[in-house]
């Protein structure tokens, strides 16, 4: 007989399940604290009780696509947009390494103004002043030649999500001259130039299914990342989707579970999102297998624009100059924050 318990020792010892096993995991709406504490105990296995810390900085909300779901899509009129320069970047990690963060991840929407040698010269000068701290990107869908020269200035780390791994799904959330091919193609091509390569879907987008959940399963095996980020769909007033229901927080919950069952050394933050449903969602992520999170280091001045999504948490523990309210929370779940970069490749 099918039940949860049966399924979870499965993927608790072989990292794996079937196409069907899985299926019925997702559908289950019974009681899961099973599977939740399966998760924590392997966590803290691999992890121990560490949750690491990432300053997170949103360089810019120029964005060329037109992602049906994104509130800083290029035809979005309502957005005021902003880039960070080079000197404003480097007062974030300043305050940032003052504060404790010992890794830096950039984000932003793929803006040309970001030219690699624009990124080359900010990473580099990063690493200069800051040779102890890890640097993470995550500016889209570049070319291979962009991320080698990106590797060579200093950068350790490139988070890419690839948001569903199915191509129709895909197709239904991107614009026509984005596809599935191409963002896989990146990511393996990051991998093969040497980052630690984060990947990661949206929870609940429209026309998401279990079976196509399930396809995102058997491409991150396939992929083998070192981060996986997932997040629930929050939709955004300014976009084709704004009248979508947003996903849900406990199949999110339920879902880095399942993630962190059957890739035990993965780094899974509990995100934003997560914190911008409910302010227990941080919490939830962290006790169901998450071990990573990422305070907002951007400048106040413009939290509120990057905008990917409505309502999204930016003050308060979201930010990285409330440390301390984040270390007792992180505290409070029972677990505790450390700055260590963790394992970068050289």
């Amino acid at each position: 007989m099918t039940d949860i318990k049966k399924i979870t020792d499965k993927l608790k010892n072989e990292q794996n399940a079937s196409d069907e096993e899985l299926l019925w995991l997702l559908d289950f709406d019974g009681d899961t604290e099973y599977l939740r504490s399966s998760a924590d105990e392997v966590r803290k296995k691999v992890y121990g009780d560490e949750v690491y810390i990432r300053g997170l900085i949103e360089i810019s909300n120029h964005c060329k696509n037109n992602c049906l779901y994104c509130g800083i899509r290029a035809s979005n009129p309502n957005v005021t947009r902003y880039r960070l320069t080079k000197e404003d970047i480097l007062a974030c990690c300043k305050s940032g390494y003052e504060l404790g963060f010992r890794t830096f991840v950039m984000q932003g929407g793929e803006d040309g103004y970001y030219s690699d040698e624009v990124m080359c010269d900010i990473v580099a000068c990063i690493k200069a002043l800051y040779p102890d701290c890890a640097v993470t990107l995550s500016l889209g869908e570049r070319s291979r030649e962009s991320y080698s020269a990106l590797k060579k200035a200093g950068a350790d780390r490139y988070l890419l999500r690839h948001e569903t791994a199915d191509d129709v799904h895909y197709s239904k959330l991107h614009p026509e001259n984005l596809t599935l091919e191409s963002r896989k193609k990146c990511l393996f091509d990051l991998k093969e130039t040497g980052y630690q390569v984060g990947s990661g879907f949206m929870v609940g987008s429209p026309f998401q299914t279990n079976e196509t959940l399930v396809k995102d399963f058997r491409f991150l095996q396939y992929l083998s990342p070192d981060m996986i980020g997932i997040g629930p769909f929050i939709s955004h007033k300014d976009t084709p989707f704004k009248n979508e229901k947003n996903g849900s927080l406990s199949l999110t919950v339920k879902l880095i579970s399942i993630l962190r069952l059957m890739f035990p050394h993965a780094l899974i933050p509990a995100t934003t999102a997560l914190a911008s449903l409910d302010s227990k969602g941080r919490e939830m992520g962290l006790k169901a297998g998450a071990n990573v999170v990422m305070p907002n280091l951007s400048p106040e001045s413009v939290r509120d624009s990057y905008s990917l999504y409505d309502n999204k948490a930016h003050s308060g523990s979201e930010a990285a100059e409330s440390l301390a309210l984040l270390k007792e929370l992180v505290k409070k779940a029972g677990y505790r924050v450390v700055t260590d970069v963790g394992n970068v490749k050289r």
